[in-house]
């Protein structure tokens, strides 16, 4: 073999080696495996939950020795009507979850569907355990707005006060539960976090207020008693709804079609519509 021939082949067998070598790169080039994925996932959700704890170890570190002064439903920092004077009703419907709690009345909302008529929706975490699809299928609806109505439906209390039979939350931490562990829940379903917090029975104490708002929710209330907790006659929630004037909060319930909500709401809308009303969502409006 002649020199020249002898630093061809030379040349070519360092260039071959030189691609296997380049190959060999590619083979052995790491890829995402699925226990790495685990991890990510993992690593997020301690994360969420650090986050978690560090919030509640905040409230409880802030409220716990604080001494509330107010008791009901009309307690300082809890809005109850919208801060504007033009016609516009804001409809509320809670949905108060538990064995009594727990039904829902698609008379109502096929009603608010077919007219067009704008609600939000007080949702507690009981309901939405007990009626997901529903859930769900509300939540992508336009026309209404998924709020808090609680973890386990208790009034709001960081000493334990009850009403109406219902035993409150007994502490800080138990009211950082109520609020957030609910709101945790309607963000993992819906991907939006709710802005507006209503307590089982619209009862609060003043520190109660002050967590739910640094957890990020403004607590509402209402200033038209709508249904007394689905318990009034057609005619009376008709009455009570078209007693509501610019600006108002109208409180009734979606969550007891055997009572007769949603006949007097059918009544009072077209009513209310005629007289000039419009019907909007809570986050449409700034609140007072």
């Amino acid at each position: 073999m002649t020199k020249k021939f002898m630093f061809i082949f030379i040349v070519f067998s360092l260039l071959g080696l030189s691609a296997c070598n380049n190959d060999n790169k590619d083979q052995k080039k790491p890829s995402v495996s699925s226990h790495q994925t685990n991890r990510n996932v993992d690593k997020t959700r301690k994360s969420h939950y650090e986050t978690m704890a560090q919030i509640r170890a905040e409230m409880i570190n802030k409220y716990q020795k604080q001494i509330p002064k107010q008791w009901g439903e009309n307690v300082t920092g809890v809005k109850t009507r919208l801060a504007t004077q033009e016609k516009v009703i804001a409809l509320t419907f809670d949905a108060c979850g538990g064995k009594r709690g727990s039904g829902y009345d698609k008379k109502l909302i096929d009603f608010l569907e077919k007219q067009k008529v704008s609600a939000t929706l007080f949702i507690n975490s009981r309901w939405i355990d007990s009626n997901k699809e529903t859930f769900l299928s509300l939540a992508k609806n336009p026309l209404f707005e998924i709020e808090n109505h609680g973890l386990l439906h208790r009034p709001l209390s960081v000493t334990g006060k009850s009403v109406w039979g219902i035993k409150g939350t007994a502490n800080a931490n138990e009211v950082v539960s109520e609020v957030l562990e609910s709101a945790e829940k309607i963000k993992k379903l819906t991907g939006r976090k709710p802005k507006f917090f209503r307590s089982g029975t619209a009862y609060y104490d003043d520190v109660a207020v002050k967590i739910v708002n640094d957890l990020g929710e403004q607590p509402v209330n209402f200033n038209v008693l709508g249904d007394a907790g689905a318990t009034y006659s057609a005619a009376q929630v008709k009455s009570a709804l078209l007693s509501a004037k610019p600006g108002s909060i109208v409180i009734c319930h979606m969550n007891q079609p055997i009572g007769e909500t949603a006949e007097g709401v059918i009544q009072a809308i077209s009513l209310l519509k005629r007289n000039g009303y419009r019907f909007v969502k809570l986050e449409d409006y700034n609140l007072k």
